[in-house]
């Protein structure tokens, strides 16, 4: 998947714990690990809302897109892009 999840990078930034987070925004700590893992299908807006309130933040401090490889065009002939 290409959508990275950096919710460890801002709880560790806030020495914030998964229980402490968990608690903060009302869902469990085994679904925070869900997230906090990158093993997350999909975030509810209403999950993301209280993320970005109890850390803070904006959505792009939580959720990174990164190409795939086959995203990434290969540059024609060797020649630089």
């Amino acid at each position: 998947m290409a959508i990275i999840i950096n919710l460890d990078v801002e709880l560790a930034r806030r020495k914030m714990s998964v229980a402490e987070f968990a608690t903060a925004i009302d869902i469990t700590p085994a679904n925070v690990s869900v997230l906090k893992n990158g093993r997350a299908k999909a975030v509810r807006f209403t999950t993301l809302d209280a993320i970005c309130r109890v850390l803070e933040c904006q959505p792009g401090d939580i959720l990174e897109w990164v190409p795939d490889e086959a995203d990434v065009p290969a540059a024609a002939d060797g020649a630089e892009a």
